[in-house]
C-alpha cells in the first residue's frame, strides 16, 4: 500500500462543465467521485477500500493531488482532518492543463485508531501540491458522510408452529466500537420486522419494533403461512444500515 496520509470520504461531487478553466489560487478540482455515492460503512476489523477520482486542471507542475475530509478549517494542521493511507495513480492527461487522477482511500480499523466522535458528516476539499513549496487547496464545501457499521441477528421460535399459533420472534441490534474495536448493544432504535412467504420473491414489511436498552429486540405474531423471518435496520447519520440474516420456519 503506497502513499501519504489521505481521508474518509462519501458521496458524489462535480461542478459543471467549464467551471475549472481558470483556476483560483492555481488548480482547480472538479469530477469528483467516491465511491459511487454511498456512505462509507467501517465495521471493527476488516479494511475498508474506498474507490476515488477527480479531475485536476492546472498550468502549473506538480507533485502530487489528493482528496480528503475536514471539520472546521479546510486548511491543513488547522481544522480536524480525518487521515488514513491512499494509493494514487499518476496524472491520466485529457491535455496538457488537464489531468485525470484515480485514487483509492484505506480504512483499517484493526490497525488505526478511530475515535467514534468522528463518525458522522464531514466536508471535503482537495489539495494539489506544486514543484517547491507551493500548494492550492480547492473547498468544496459539500457534506459527507463516515458510519459506523451495525449487525442484526434473528431467532423465530418454535419451529415448526402450529398454524394460527403464536411465532416468538427476536434478535439484537448492535453497532461498531472503533475505540475498543468491538460491537456494543443499539439501545432505543427503530427496526422493522419483514416476512418472505414461501415459494414469494420479497419481503413485505410486518410491523414496527424498538430494541430495548441492551439492544434486544422482541415481538410476537401469528403463524399462518411458512416463510421467512428477518429484521431490517434503516441507519442514520451516524451507523450504516443492516439486515439480518433470514430464519425460515414452517407453518403446520
Amino acid at each position: 500500500m503506497a502513499g501519504a496520509a489521505a481521508a474518509v470520504l462519501t458521496g458524489v461531487a462535480a461542478l459543471p462543465a467549464g467551471a475549472a478553466t481558470a483556476p483560483e489560487g492555481g488548480a482547480a478540482f472538479t469530477s469528483i467521485k467516491v465511491n459511487g455515492g454511498k456512505p462509507i460503512v467501517i465495521g471493527t476489523t476488516k479494511e475498508v477500500a474506498v474507490p476515488t477520482s477527480f479531475r485536476l486542471t492546472t498550468t502549473r507542475t506538480w507533485r502530487w493531488s489528493e482528496v480528503y475530509l475536514y471539520r472546521g478549517d479546510a486548511e491543513r494542521y488547522k481544522g480536524d482532518r480525518l487521515s488514513h493511507a491512499i494509493e494514487t495513480t499518476d496524472c491520466i492527461r485529457v491535455n496538457s492543463n488537464v489531468c485525470d487522477v484515480d485514487e483509492t482511500m484505506y480504512f483499517n480499523p484493526s490497525v488505526w485508531s478511530m475515535r467514534n466522535s468522528e463518525a458522522g458528516a464531514w466536508k471535503i476539499a482537495a489539495e494539489v501540491r506544486f514543484n517547491g513549496d507551493g500548494r492550492d487547496i480547492d473547498n468544496k464545501d459539500l457534506t459527507v458522510y463516515v458510519k459506523r457499521n451495525s449487525w442484526l441477528t434473528v431467532n423465530a421460535s418454535p419451529e415448526p408452529v402450529a398454524k394460527g399459533g403464536t411465532l416468538t420472534v427476536t434478535g439484537k441490534v448492535t453497532r461498531a466500537n472503533w475505540e475498543t474495536r468491538k460491537y456494543d448493544s443499539y439501545a432505543g432504535r427503530k427496526l422493522s420486522l419483514q416476512f418472505k412467504p414461501a415459494g414469494a420473491t420479497s419481503y413485505t414489511w410486518v410491523k414496527t419494533v424498538y430494541s430495548n436498552s441492551k439492544g434486544d429486540l422482541k415481538t410476537t405474531v401469528r403463524a399462518t403461512k411458512s416463510g421467512t423471518w428477518r429484521w431490517v435496520y434503516g441507519g442514520n447519520d451516524t451507523t450504516g444500515p443492516s439486515t439480518s440474516a433470514g430464519d425460515y420456519v414452517v407453518v403446520k
